[in-house]
């Protein structure tokens, strides 16, 4: 089933995401994903460029889209002019694309490395221009293209605010409605508390929520969340869990379906961060009872 469909149909999604190899061959990632073929309604695949290293993701999409697997191209808009922007979704588009998903810039925590910056926003209005024209079959300088071009859009949104939740982040997700987002991404949810608290002040766009759950393996690795990119953003108890824990695997599969469990009844679907862990992805699958 296609994610436009599951969205429709208001199933609980479920998404992951993978990092365009650069070291690897391409049968290398598809055999990561094999285990879990028919699992997942989508697979984003984000832009990468780290220290003049470009990986292909468009390319990484089509991949997908020819064994079996549902691609969502994931790009950014701060750092890009409209004729950029434009460009990339076209590339996208011609590849067989169906999912775009936006960022200001790029702060997905991916692959092994957690050094990234966290980005919540999209430049809606940079946004809205391009795809008003390939939607209408138009470049943005008003030259005429071989076809129309549209996409299932999801934006990325932060969640943390609990019902505090910025005026400025309110008016962006307004403009995102408006100009036809399907879903909204969060930021990783480990407190479902706040977590509900914001869902009831976004309730009002009527646009579904998919909530992003990030596999937590150790608790060096949460309290390295807690240092470098938020305090508190990893509650307590799951550190203590991990710390104490004789298996850690087992520790770390318990919070994820735990966290699932939770998110169940208050949101659309889960977008799973694995930082690396791909292959034990159907693990956490099973724990959670999804598919």
């Amino acid at each position: 089933m296609k994610l436009k469909e599951s969205l429709e149909k208001k199933r609980f999604v479920v998404t992951s995401e993978i990092q365009t190899s650069v070291d690897e061959g391409p049968e290398a990632l598809i055999r990561s994903l094999e285990r879990i073929r028919g699992r997942v309604d989508g697979i984003s695949v984000p832009e990468l460029d780290i220290e003049g290293v470009v990986g292909d993701s468009i390319g990484t999409c089509q991949l997908l889209n020819r064994n079996r697997f549902e691609s969502i191209y994931q790009t950014t808009t701060r750092d890009k002019s409209r004729p950029h922007l434009q460009k990339d979704l076209l590339l996208a588009h011609e590849a067989g694309v169906e999912n775009l998903l936006v960022f200001t810039e790029d702060y997905r925590i991916t692959g092994d490395s957690l050094q990234e910056m966290m980005f919540f926003h999209v430049d809606a209005g940079k946004l809205a221009s391009v795809l008003e024209h390939i939607r209408q079959g138009s470049t943005v300088d008003g030259k005429e293209l071989a076809a129309k071009a549209d996409f299932v859009l999801g934006s990325g949104v932060e969640s943390g605010w609990g019902k505090d939740v910025p005026d400025l982040e309110m008016k962006e997700m307004e403009e995102m409605t408006r100009i036809g987002t399907g879903y909204f991404l969060t930021t990783p949810v480990f407190d479902l508390s706040r977590f509900e608290k914001f869902l009831k002040q976004v309730s009002t766009f009527g646009v579904p929520v998919i909530a992003e759950v990030m596999i937590l393996r150790t608790a060096g690795m949460a309290q390295f969340l807690n240092r470098h990119f938020k305090s508190g953003m990893i509650p307590e108890w799951m550190i203590k869990k991990l710390a104490k824990a004789a298996d850690r695997q087992k520790a770390s599969i318990e919070i994820f379906a735990e966290t699932v469990r939770g998110l169940k009844d208050l949101c659309q679907g889960i977008h799973i961060i694995t930082v690396g862990g791909e292959e034990k992805l159907r693990l956490y699958l099973d724990a959670a009872k999804l598919r």
